[in-house]
């Protein structure tokens, strides 16, 4: 941290490892699948209140939520969203500004393939491993390290810092959408992300689809009597190819551009036919199709149906006997901000205090929270956290602890440059 100022550099030493390390494996236990968050939102609360922030719990029903407009909505069941959020400041006129993670994580999938268990997490060549570890848990310790050094400087918070932790982003966005609802907006909001402490400030978004593909059953030995399902769902697939490679070679933000693939479409899951000696006479195939900067998650279904109508019409089967497209669970928009914009230069500047390096801007290719915040919230927000997004949702999760430290770093001295005058900033 050469050239940092004494008061900055104060603040980010007040940033101990040891408790980070204990505070990460102690949440990182907790299975808080989606749709089971209540148990690390009481860790959260408990390790907010130890910090010495005001906690305020609150639930929504869910619902309510869901009869409100633009809700994202939900791949799971449940029947509320519990948000807890701690507030430091707030007596002083300034800035609001907020530090939001999701407690949520997605099941482990098959144990066989993790070499720890998922929920007993271990401190192994520097790296945390664990589900959730590094989406994001990780994240939250960090903003919750920052806060808790911001706390301890002992000065008084010109203006409004929390530090929010909700539910269900995993399957759409439901927690934050009611934090929102609620009132949690501000001047600036940073989450946490996996980013490999980059900047985020681009992100595409996804839909989930459905794509039933009718054909007509025979007997497997007159297989040519009959309309094989399998065969004209590989039709579609292709015209979902084609429009893959043109949607991602349309882009031009140079953040997204440097992504190998923006705007990807997947198919995750397919099920068909009743018997082995029977032509198939139907295909369900669900998948993900991405929605890309600038278009609603709307006109992102629109295009898709559009896709699969103009190849029904270019096949002599399909064109009478044309595949539905349905839309289902969570719905994640896309969003984005300048890169010049106050949040993300000042969050440059902080990083770059902390590390001595020059901040990297980046875009993903994945939905996130900052969406809602942004379109809906109206509030400024970029992604920026600790950890690898190739190793989220895998075997073996894992978060660089050094990583966790360096962005609880620079997020402490970000809050500070934010809460003080500017003659105070060096």
């Amino acid at each position: 941290m050469k050239g940092i100022s004494a008061l900055y550099r104060r603040v980010a030493e007040f940033i101990n490892v040891e408790q980070v390390v204990q505070d990460l494996q102690a949440l990182v236990a907790i299975r808080s699948l989606t749709g089971s968050e209540e148990d690390a939102q009481h860790e959260m609360a408990a390790l907010m209140k130890r910090a010495g922030l005001n906690v305020v719990w609150s639930t929504t029903d869910l619902g309510w939520a869901m009869g409100m407009p633009d809700f994202p909505g939900v791949e799971v069941e449940r029947s509320s969203l519990p948000i807890v959020a701690g507030h430091l400041g707030g007596q002083l006129e300034g800035p609001r500004v907020l530090l939001v993670a999701h407690i949520d994580v997605v099941p482990p999938g098959d144990c066989s393939q993790w070499s720890t268990e998922p929920f007993d997490p271990v401190v192994k060549d520097e790296r945390l491993y664990g589900r959730g570890a590094c989406d994001m848990k990780g994240g939250a310790i960090a903003a919750l390290a920052a806060m808790r050094a911001l706390n301890a400087l002992g000065q008084p918070v010109r203006g409004e810092a929390i530090l929010l932790s909700v539910p269900s982003e995993e399957d759409g966005g439901a927690g934050m959408f009611a934090a929102i609802q609620k009132g949690y907006i501000g001047d600036a909001a940073i989450i946490p992300e996996p980013t490999s402490l980059d900047i985020v400030t681009v992100q595409s978004g996804a839909i989930s689809f459905a794509l039933q593909v009718p054909g007509r059953a025979a007997h497997a030995a007159m297989r040519r009597e009959g309309v094989s399902a399998i065969d004209k769902f590989n039709v579609l697939l292709e015209a979902l190819k084609r429009n893959e490679v043109e949607r991602n070679r349309a882009e031009l933000r140079p953040e997204l551009e440097a992504l190998d693939l923006p705007y990807p479409t997947s198919i995750g899951k397919i099920r068909g036919g009743e018997w082995s000696s029977t032509v198939a006479d139907q295909i369900v195939a669900e998948g993900r199709y991405g929605v890309r900067v600038g278009q609603t998650t709307e006109e992102a279904a629109e295009e898709l149906r559009s896709v699969i109508s103009n190849a029904c019409k270019g096949d002599s089967w399909l064109r009478h006997n044309p595949a539905t497209v349905t839309i289902h669970g969570g719905r994640f928009g896309a969003a984005e901000i300048r890169s010049d914009e106050p949040l993300p230069a000042s969050l440059a500047k902080a990083v770059e205090l902390v590390t001595g390096k020059e901040a990297r801007f980046t875009g993903v290719s994945y939905g996130s929270d900052m969406r809602l915040l942004i379109n809906q919230g109206k509030t400024p927000t970029v992604l920026f956290g600790p950890g690898d997004v190739r190793v989220a949702h895998s075997p073996n999760e894992y978060v660089a602890i050094d990583e966790v430290v360096t962005c609880a770093r620079a997020l402490a001295v970000w809050l500070l440059r934010t809460f003080r005058d500017e003659a105070d900033v060096s």
